[in-house]
């Protein structure tokens, strides 16, 4: 590409691709930056944030502190650039239309839970308790184009599994370290654990199907739920009502 189109400074290229050439030459990967900066330095774009996210599907790994417990709430890190998007043939990769309507089912179908790991929105990685789970689409069969997304197309997934399916991260087990795990598991939960791989999604039981619906409700509502369930779980406390 024509050095001068591929300035993150010229207004003719798409927003998308000028956020791409910024983080790209101006930050790099393995470092820190705000929104304040990217703000400043593509004044004349609205929703600029929306477009450093829509790169995700691209490839680029850009996290927040709800991935990161070192970053500060205006911090973001630039873990990985993904596709270069501005070269000739690769400004469509990742692009895909997903509304919000279709968003929110997805969502509500899948309980607001990561249908790989399990995770709901907000809870910390049992093994890495400092990083927060947030969740994303996800597709049914991954693919590196973009295209539109029907409800049948999307899975919710946290961001890391949706990272690891792209083959964005590394693995963190070996397969002979993950079998010693699945040996240690009683019959029963080994069958369990069967039925997850074959189906590739890990069904909730009915008390984390509660729980995820439990999760999505205001917190004074969380508080009162709390309380008379802890009532209830009292020994001259009531049933549940």
């Amino acid at each position: 590409m024509d050095t001068m189109w591929a300035d993150w400074r010229n207004p003719k290229l798409g927003a998308r691709i000028r956020v791409a050439l910024w983080l790209h030459g101006e930050i790099g990967e393995g470092q820190r930056f705000n929104k304040q900066q990217l703000r400043k330095a593509i004044p004349d774009v609205e929703q600029v944030d929306r477009r450093m996210r829509d790169l995700r599907p691209a490839g680029w790994v850009i996290k927040t502190y709800r991935d990161m417990a070192s970053l500060s709430p205006d911090e973001l890190y630039l873990e990985k650039i993904g596709t270069p998007i501005w070269e000739p043939g690769q400004r469509s990769v990742g692009l895909r239309s997903i509304s919000g309507k279709v968003r929110r089912q997805v969502m509500e179908r899948d309980l607001h839970c990561c249908l790989r790991c399990g995770i709901s929105a907000g809870e910390p990685y049992p093994d890495d308790p400092t990083s927060t789970a947030r969740l994303t689409m996800g597709h049914v069969n991954p693919h590196k184009h973009g295209s539109t997304a029907t409800l049948e197309d999307l899975v919710t997934e946290c961001a890391r599994c949706n990272e690891t399916a792209q083959h964005l991260t590394g693995v963190q087990l070996s397969p002979e370290q993950v079998w010693d795990r699945i040996k240690e598991l009683p019959k029963k939960e080994k069958q369990k654990l069967l039925n997850w791989m074959a189906a590739e999604r890990r069904s909730p039981s009915e008390t984390e199907q509660v729980w995820a619906r439990y999760r999505q409700l205001p917190a004074v509502h969380r508080a009162e739920l709390r309380q008379r369930l802890g009532l209830a779980l009292e020994p001259d406390g009531e049933s549940p009502k």
